[in-house]
Parts: C-alpha cells; structure tokens; sequence
C-alpha cells in the first residue's frame, strides 16, 4: 500500500527530529490569543524551556449565531501548523491541547475543530467553562508557591472571565462568566475607541453578568486576590511603571488609567510602552471587567500571577500520567451523589476490564478509551436514583449535563454515550454525531461493558465465569465453559436479546 503524503510527511519527521522523552507540551487555545508552551519534567515538575504566543483573536471572527469567519478561520490554521512543528519533539503522550470560550460557542465546531485538529497533528479538548477556571487555579497555585490562606483567581480571557475561590492547590468554587476583553471589545468599544459613556455601558453590563456569583466571592470569602491573565499582568505593569499604584492592580490604579484612556480616545494614540500593540485594541474591554470586578467583589488590591490556564494544564497532564488523575476521584463522588453501590460498580468495570484485555491483539484500544469504559462501568448505575424505567438514559443525561472535574466536552459526551449504549437497542443513530474514527472506537467498545453488565446481573458478590471473547470484524464470539449456558437460562436468555440489540449497529454476536 503506498502512503499518503501526509503519512509521509509524519514519517519524514520522526526521523529528522529527535523526540524528547522528558518534554512536554500544553496549547491553549484562547478566544484572543494562542499559546504554547514546552517544558521539560524535572523531578517530577515541568520547567519552561519554550514559549509561543500568537494573537489569532478568533473571538473577532465570531458570529452572534456562532458561525466563524473564514478570516479568523485562516489565522487559527496558520498558527497550528506552526505549533505542530515545535510539537513534533514532543511524544504524544506527554502533550494537550485545549480550547476555551470561543470554542465552546462555535455552531460549526465540529468541522472546524476537525481541520483545526488536522493542523495541529492532536486532539483538541473543549473545556467546559468550569473546567477552565479549575486548571487556571492549578497554574496559579504553583505560581504562588508558599502564599497561605484562601485564595481568590480572577482571569480576563477574550471571550470568557473565570472567578474561583481555593486553597494551596485545590479549588472549592469555580465559575466562567460570558464576559472577556475581545467581547467586551467588539460590544462596547468599536474599533477599540474607549469614551465614558462605553466604559459606563460596558461596567454596567459586567456587573450584571457578575450579580448571580457576587456572593460566593466577595471579600469575606478569600484572604488575596490574584490575577491570572495577560490583560490583568499588562494593566498591573502599565500601573507600576507609571507609579498609578503601590503595586499590583488598585481601584485607583485602573480609575486613572481609563481616564487617561479617554482622554486619549483611539487605541494608536496609547503611549503606554508597557501595552503591547497587540493587546492595545482590546484593552478597554478588559479594563471595564476588572473594574466590574473590583467593584463587586470588593477588592482593594490584586496581585498579578505569571501562572495561567496553560500551566494548569501541564500539571494536569502530569497528575494523569502519575495515577494522580483528578477524574478517577471526580466520577466516584458523582456515583456516590447519585447512590452508586461503588463494591458492585468496581466488579462491573473488573469483569469488563478482564473481557477488554482478552481483545488483545484483535482489537487496538487506546489508554483514553480505556478509562473511559472504566468510568461507564463505575457510574453505569445512576440513573436508577430517577427512575428504573429508562435508567440508562437518565443517567446518559445527568453525565452529559455535571460539571465533572477533569473531563473536556468531548469526553463527557463520550462517557455518556457509552452510558446510554448500556442496554436495549443499540441505533447507529445515537453514535451519528461523532467522528468517523471515534464511532468505530465506541462502537467496538460497547460489547465488554454490555457483557458485564450481562454477567452481573444478580449483583452477586461472587466473581462470575467469564467467557473467553473475541473480536472477528463485526463479529464478537462468547465462549463459554461446556454446559455451563445450560445450567443458567436467565442468562443464556439475556445473550439471546443480546443478539437482537446489537444486530441494527452491525455487531453480530454469536454465544457458544
């Protein structure tokens, strides 16, 4: 078979560059800019070795009906297919891509994050906003080091404002706001022209935007204030060399600065060194959210953090590849919530990982896949805690609709579908939205966790028999020990519909 040229391509860069086994990577895709960064694991932490920020803005190519434009379109590709060369050194394993706020409202996002995705040669995760704001935690907090107390983190992204409250390195109350300086921008300040009466408008309208979490994260609530983002570092720069505070971000310190802003009206007259050309068009925005801010949650000062989204995400990736992994714990309270029997959960996702290892060699499952099948089987149940009738969809809805800690938008909505393929009726339908490589992945894991579930259906404690399983194309065999069907019918009987359920996905099962 002759190889693509994109095979080739690959192929070509596996051999001229040297892959590093201790580096890793983190992409942030955000709603103004993109960055990267590259570390090396030391001890077991990431150091810095490289940084790439480019200003994409694809929150400016934004519809109000979620649609963008194929300008803001071409400057996102453009910058991935930078990226994926830096990242080629980078073993696969040891990388993550992640989008933010823009992405989450994309319409179309499904065909443009699959050219995106081409572009960057990864995956790309759609954090859902809560989960954002819990890995913008994670980067301050080693940022911060040593700093005692509680700890409030506001970041100002582009399309996309995140509060959250934590301790040393664990958050307790994390919230995304629709609100960033690209939006604020376009809204309130055409152009970028900054007059009273928008700055006025555009306060009002954040603080409106703030007023249902107001309570959470007033100044009773935390001991120090920090921010995160390059809009909160670049007004805290521009506010220490012009001695407008007593260091970092004050009340007074951004009063002055927005009327010096005013005063001088269109974003090329901002003398201000400090303010990169990049960031000086959608300063105004960001001014009037953390002046929002400020005045609702009722800080006096706030600290600028160099620790952000994307280094909350290398340390992440490094909990993950160290069995530290936030979502093990994060899909065992959802259980617990909803009244799991966790001692039977834990024998589904055993007899289903047993089932899944004797695939081996018939059928390549990822580490990814992996897990996710563990935690289908562990919260399989939880819809029982609404209703028998249809459990399997009510719990399908309670997953696709928690916050769980860890888990981008993609897999969620995976760990659900495979939650609601549990039982009854398999419809190609229900895989439809997905794309073509990851329905067929879903698709072949489905037949294990059905099996057990099969197998455990007298929520015996014992541990059962387990057939011997194989995969011949779309064909899946059971064998079991001679005699053995014979002497349980209910279970012989549950394979008998087994067959039917599986048959309009194509799967034919054939039980011995």
């Amino acid at each position: 078979m002759t190889p693509t040229p994109e095979a080739s391509r690959q192929e070509a860069l596996r051999h001229d560059q040297r892959v590093d086994a201790t580096a890793l990577a983190a992409v942030d895709l955000g709603s103004n800019s993109f960055h990267m960064v590259v570390a090396r694991e030391l001890a077991g932490q990431p150091a810095i070795v490289d940084r790439v920020r480019d200003r994409v803005a694809i929150a400016e190519g934004l519809s109000p009906g979620g649609r963008l434009d194929a300008v803001a379109q071409a400057r996102a590709l453009a910058c991935l297919e930078r990226f994926r060369e830096r990242l080629a050194t980078v073993p696969e394993e040891r990388r993550r891509a992640v989008g933010t706020a823009t992405f989450r409202k994309l319409r179309d996002g499904g065909e443009f994050l699959a050219r995106a995705e081409h572009a960057l040669g990864m995956s790309i995760e759609v954090l859902p906003g809560r989960e954002e704001a819990r890995l913008v935690y994670l980067g301050v907090a080693h940022a911060l080091g040593d700093l005692e107390g509680r700890r409030l983190v506001v970041d100002i992204g582009g399309g996309s404002t995140e509060c959250i409250l934590g301790q040393d390195y664990e958050s307790y109350s994390e919230d995304s706001l629709a609100m960033g300086c690209v939006s604020w921008t376009r809204r309130f300040f055409p152009g970028g022209v900054v007059t009273q009466g928008g700055l006025e408008r555009a306060e009002l309208a954040a603080r409106s935007e703030l007023e249902p979490v107001v309570d959470r994260y007033r100044s009773s609530h935390w001991d120090h204030a920090i921010g995160s983002s390059g809009t909160i570092r670049s007004i805290a720069k521009i506010l220490e060399v012009q001695q407008w505070s007593g260091g970092g971000v004050t009340l007074e310190g951004l009063d002055r600065l927005a009327r010096t802003l005013i005063e001088l009206g269109r974003p090329e007259k901002f003398d201000l060194p400090e303010l990169r050309p990049d960031r000086r068009g959608v300063i105004g925005g960001g001014i009037a959210i953390l002046r929002a801010v400020f005045t609702e949650l009722g800080i006096r000062s706030m600290r600028p953090s160099k620790g952000a989204l994307r280094e909350g995400v290398l340390y992440d990736l490094l909990g993950r590849m160290y069995d530290d992994d936030i979502r093990e714990a994060s899909v065992r309270r959802f259980a617990q919530r909803f009244g799991a029997d966790m001692d039977y959960a834990d024998q589904v996702r055993r007899t289903t990982f047993a089932l899944l290892a004797g695939l081996e060699g018939s059928l390549e499952v990822t580490r990814r896949d992996r897990m996710l099948l563990g935690w289908a089987a562990l919260l399989h149940g939880i819809g029982l805690s609404v209703s028998y009738s249809g459990y399997h969809k009510h719990g399908a809805y309670l997953v696709e609709n928690a916050d769980l800690a860890g888990f981008s938008r993609q897999d969620r909505h995976q760990l659900a579908l495979l939650i609601r393929c549990q039982r009854h009726t398999l419809r190609p339908e229900l895989l439809a939205g997905l794309p073509g490589e990851r329905m067929l992945a879903m698709r072949s894991l489905l037949p294990p966790l059905r099996i057990a579930l099969c197998l455990h259906r007298d929520r015996s404690p014992r541990k059962p028999v387990l057939p011997e399983l194989r995969y011949a194309g779309s064909r899946v065999r059971l064998l079991f020990p001679e005699g053995w069907l014979a002497e349980h019918p209910l279970t012989s009987t549950d394979f008998d519909e087994e067959r039917a359920f599986l048959a309009p996905m194509g799967i034919v099962l054939e039980v011995k």
